[in-house]
């Protein structure tokens, strides 16, 4: 597992436009919106303002630059946490890389910060759910979390990371983890890199169609 050296750490930054596309891309075809799992039901400190209503998509012909179309959530402290904790997730190895070096980050920046129905409650779910980690790694090992070594990083994201077995004190850090996971595998797995990790073929033309294999039609009831 290769982990990226976070000392003079800045998270890639994403063009707004490829960023807001991926994610009404990844709203569309990938189920992340688990309204069960949010535990936040008020407005977190430091987020940005709801936004007002949500009229029409952005126009993605547009270049857009920090602060048009809706404005962004991540402070550099909360995108500095947040990429950590993505590549604590899905850690980088030698099939793919880190999360954070996609862009993901970006992703989950523009998914919080966007003015759909529902988005403001995982707006807060998120920052105040980064704020917790930071202060709990603040009281476990006087450090915020990007700063940590691997296996501190893991002790907090094990008490955290399955919601039925968390301890009570944990539960809302748990419904958080649920939460960011979900973003977090949203985005990595909707980009190329993502795709090739678990063998995802998709729409790529063969010279010669052969038709279902046997394995197949034995499996629809066919053979």
């Amino acid at each position: 597992m290769s982990t990226p050296d976070r000392s003079q750490y800045q998270p890639l930054r994403m063009d707004r436009r490829a960023a807001i596309k991926w994610m009404l891309t990844a709203a569309a075809s990938v189920t992340i919106m688990d309204r069960a799992s949010l535990g936040a039901e008020t407005s977190a400190a430091g987020a940005t303002k709801a936004a007002v209503g949500y009229g029409t998509d952005p126009d993605l012909v547009k270049i857009y630059k920090p602060g048009d179309v809706w404005a962004l959530t991540f402070t550099d402290a909360q995108r500095r946490t947040a990429a950590t904790l993505c590549d604590v997730i899905i850690p980088g190895d030698a099939k793919s890389p880190a999360p954070s070096t996609l862009g993901v980050p970006d992703f989950i920046d523009e998914w919080i910060s966007a003015p759909y129905p529902g988005h403001d409650k995982e707006r807060a779910t998120v920052i105040e759910g980064l704020a917790w980690i930071d202060a709990e790694s603040q009281k476990r090992f006087t450090n915020d979390f990007a700063d940590l070594i691997a296996s501190q990083q893991r002790a907090i994201c094990d008490d955290i990371c399955y919601t039925p077995k968390a301890k009570p004190e944990f539960k809302k850090a748990a419904q958080f983890f649920a939460k960011f996971r979900d973003l977090t595998a949203g985005g990595f797995y909707t980009t190329p890199e993502g795709m090739k990790d678990i063998g995802y073929v998709g729409n790529v033309p063969i010279a010669v169609f052969e038709g279902p294999t046997p394995a197949a039609l034995k499996h629809i009831g066919l053979a």
